[in-house]
């Protein structure tokens, strides 16, 4: 059994399909026998902007403490969002820039080449949801996908992250909605 941690990484995220797709995976898992801890980005209470960049190292808030320490306690890690202007939300990178700091995620050497991968041991899962299909999205816009499944989650040692686009959400049927969903479950009792 694993221990999963679920981000939904959508600020409303009630009714959404992102939620949806969380609870069934999450109802996958549990039934499975899995050991879940679940967050909203929307009911976190934490300040997104770097004030000063990375000059100045803001203090975290609880909110933003616990979800670093449902990470280190996590086998497996789960993030859902919708795709926004072929990118995450903004919410969810303000959550990464105040998130993803040596000593949490990852080390530098002094030497100034390389680092050290701080969460190297647990995989990764990625859906993000989206209004057209995913590969007229890639064709037009490149993938959207690189900045969170390599530059963020592989580069603190994350590994593998299994990545999922689906869409297009607009003018889905009930028949493609229920597919995705039951296809979430099955993943969580895999916890893949």
């Amino acid at each position: 059994m694993k221990k999963i941690f679920i981000l939904v990484g959508q600020e409303d995220c009630a009714q959404s399909m992102c939620d949806a797709l969380a609870a069934a995976y999450e109802q996958g898992a549990r039934q499975a026998g899995h050991d879940i801890r679940r967050v909203n980005i929307g009911d976190l209470k934490f300040d997104p902007l770097l004030h000063h960049g990375y000059r100045v190292i803001q203090d975290l808030e609880p909110d933003l403490k616990k979800v670093q320490d449902d990470m280190r306690w996590a086998d497996h890690i789960v993030i859902l969002y919708p795709t926004w202007w072929s990118s995450m939300p903004a919410i969810l990178k303000g959550f990464f820039d105040r998130l993803w700091l040596p000593g949490f995620a990852f080390h530098f050497h002094k030497s100034g080449f390389g680092w050290d991968e701080l969460l190297k041991g647990r995989t990764g899962r990625v859906i993000t949801t989206m209004e057209e299909w995913p590969l007229a999205e890639r064709v037009l816009f490149g993938d959207s996908t690189n900045e969170i499944g390599r530059a963020i989650l592989r580069f603190s040692g994350i590994k593998p992250v299994r990545i999922r686009k689906i869409g297009p959400l607009k003018d889905s049927t009930e028949a493609e909605r229920k597919g995705w969903l039951a296809w979430a479950t099955e993943i969580g009792t895999r916890a893949r």
